[in-house]
């Protein structure tokens, strides 16, 4: 199978939120309330208390627009044959405190070291549309993040898989196996997730 893999720009936009519209990636797939576009691991410091403005599927859509053209959203794009099959979303860890995942369920992950000038590159999530699963894509979107964070200076490259498999829609960002078969091992871990990460160096 032929898979191209894109860095998102605001060019690919519309291949962008289309992929989003069309592509199921909850227990839900067809509820509009699950359709994320990914807004909420974007570097952008949302208010937690105050997020109505993304309570729709309209609004998120819109959103994510704006926020891929100020490259606040940032990540890789999967296609074969010319459209949309994958996604993952890949940022600086630095530029991404105070975004709303990081800071609901993110807050007990160290971030001592970026202080320090240490440059980590965080992989947030993944999403591939259900007729590719299991062929690989994944792992080459991993890859292309692993390759691009070497030529831009980064010292690791982290995420945040669960601990323990529950079903594909909240193991969205990644299963353990994955990491561990591309040489991540474990950093630390939260309640239920495992920090894993791996040296670029």
């Amino acid at each position: 199978m032929n898979i191209e893999i894109k860095k998102l720009s605001p060019e690919l936009t519309e291949d962008y939120v289309r992929f989003f519209d069309v592509t199921p990636h909850s227990e839900k797939p067809d509820a509009d309330e699950y359709k994320c576009y990914c807004v909420w691991w974007c570097s952008e410091d949302h208010d937690v208390k105050n997020i109505d403005y993304l309570l729709s599927k309209e609004k998120r859509r819109n959103y994510a627009i704006q926020k891929i053209k100020e490259n606040k959203i940032q990540g890789y794009l999967a296609y074969h044959e010319g459209k949309v099959v994958g996604w993952c979303n890949a940022n600086a860890k630095a530029d991404c405190l105070q975004c709303y995942c990081w800071r609901r369920f993110m807050n007990s992950v160290s971030t001592e070291e970026l202080a320090m000038g240490i440059r980590v590159k965080s992989v947030f999530c993944f999403l591939i549309a259900p007729e590719y699963r299991r062929k690989g894509i994944t792992k080459l979107l991993l890859d292309r993040v692993c390759q691009d964070a070497v030529k831009d200076g980064f010292d690791y490259i982290e995420a945040y898989p669960q601990k323990e498999f529950i079903n594909e829609a909240k193991d969205f960002m990644g299963p353990v196996q994955l990491f561990m078969k591309n040489g991540f091992t474990v950093h630390g871990e939260t309640e239920d997730k495992y920090v894993m990460r791996k040296s670029l160096k």
